[in-house]
């Protein structure tokens, strides 16, 4: 933030040195001297204004110097004797300035040359730096504050480009797995049973529309979820006859609960490709959804046991904890149990 053009700072600024100089300055010789002229009132009053004005001008110029020539990111390193080297010439600028405005303001309204011992404007010299190093700390502490908000800002944004960049990585993994699935079902049927084939494909398009409708949004309704679920499961059907039996127990208040797009499927997907067509009699797949108080329980349970295959990547299972992670943090879970021969997927995603 370039504060020398900042319209609020300057009328701050320049309010500031004039309220300083009529405090520190004017005030004490007018109200604390008594029996003091009108002529003296008037010098005195015009000293601290004349002061205010030139110290305006010497501050603009510093901060008009420091907002395009100092990086205050590197002020410890490189250009910390700059601001000193300006400093001291600021003082030696004001103190030359100064005594010949004050000489012709005391010819003007007094009549007469006012002589300053030397000692007087050596004690000068110390009280305007004084009041300089007031305001230029100000003026850094402000410039550092703007500077560590604006770096906040880009902090963040660079984090939600970043979120916004991995979740549409994510989502690209996904339906490209799903899909190469599908299709290689469609291949395997289309000799066989052209029936079914037409079937998977009125399937495989409905699938397909809710991917390409539904992926560029983080959330979608549960009911939308639930819909493309059922053209999957009929797809897995077709290739898995009566090996594979599927029920849901979905819970008619969490229909209108907003969740990831895809993230049931690859469930469902997961239960069927690593639990039921492991089995050769087949089983069965559940999905049960719960609407508790503060979160949304979903369950995804499939015959079977958890074992390690040596030619998965987990990518599915690693796609669901980044996504939860990323959109919820900490307070979503995800768990996978083995528990009686049956395998259990767990989301918990708050409210």
């Amino acid at each position: 933030m370039k504060l020398s053009l900042n319209i609020y700072y300057t009328i701050f600024n320049f309010i500031g040195w004039i309220l300083l100089f009529v405090l520190t300055l004017a005030g004490p010789k007018v109200f604390l001297t008594p029996d003091i002229s009108i002529e003296n009132k008037l010098y005195f009053w015009s000293e601290s204004m004349l002061c205010a004005v030139l110290a305006y001008l010497l501050s603009y110029v510093v901060s008009f110097f420091i907002d395009y020539k100092i990086d205050l990111g590197k002020i410890l390193k490189n250009y910390f004797w700059k601001i000193i080297v300006v400093f001291i010439l600021i003082q030696v600028v004001y103190t030359f300035m100064i005594w010949p405005i004050l000489d012709f303001a005391a010819l003007n309204i007094r009549g007469k040359n006012t002589s300053v011992s030397f000692s007087g404007k050596v004690y000068n010299v110390f009280y305007f730096a004084t009041l300089f190093s007031i305001w230029l700390f100000v003026f850094l502490t402000v410039k550092i504050y703007h500077q560590l908000k604006r770096v906040q800002l880009k902090q963040l944004q660079l984090e939600s480009n970043l979120k916004e960049s991995t979740l549409n990585t994510l989502k690209g993994q996904i339906n490209p797995h799903f899909m190469f699935n599908s299709l290689n079902n469609i291949r395997g049927l289309m000799l066989e049973d052209v029936d079914k084939a037409r079937n998977m494909l009125t399937n495989l398009s409905e699938t397909l529309r809710y991917s390409l409708t539904k992926s560029e949004t983080n959330s979608i309704a549960l009911e939308d979820e639930i819909e493309m679920v059922e053209s999957y499961v009929a797809i897995s059907k077709i290739q898995f006859d009566d090996r594979l039996q599927f029920e849901m127990n979905i819970d008619d208040h969490s229909l209108t609960i907003e969740i990831p797009p895809m993230i049931i499927q690859m469930l469902i997907e997961n239960a069927i490709k690593h639990g039921i067509s492991k089995l050769k009699e087949g089983g069965k797949v559940s999905l049960i959804t719960q609407l508790n108080t503060n979160q949304l329980l979903i369950e995804v349970i499939n015959t079977g046991t958890l074992r390690e295959c040596k030619n998965t990547t987990k990518l599915g299972l690693k796609n669901i904890r980044k996504r939860l992670e990323l959109l919820y943090g900490p307070t979503a879970t995800f768990k996978l149990l083995e528990i009686s021969n049956q395998v259990v997927a767990t989301i918990k995603i708050p409210l």
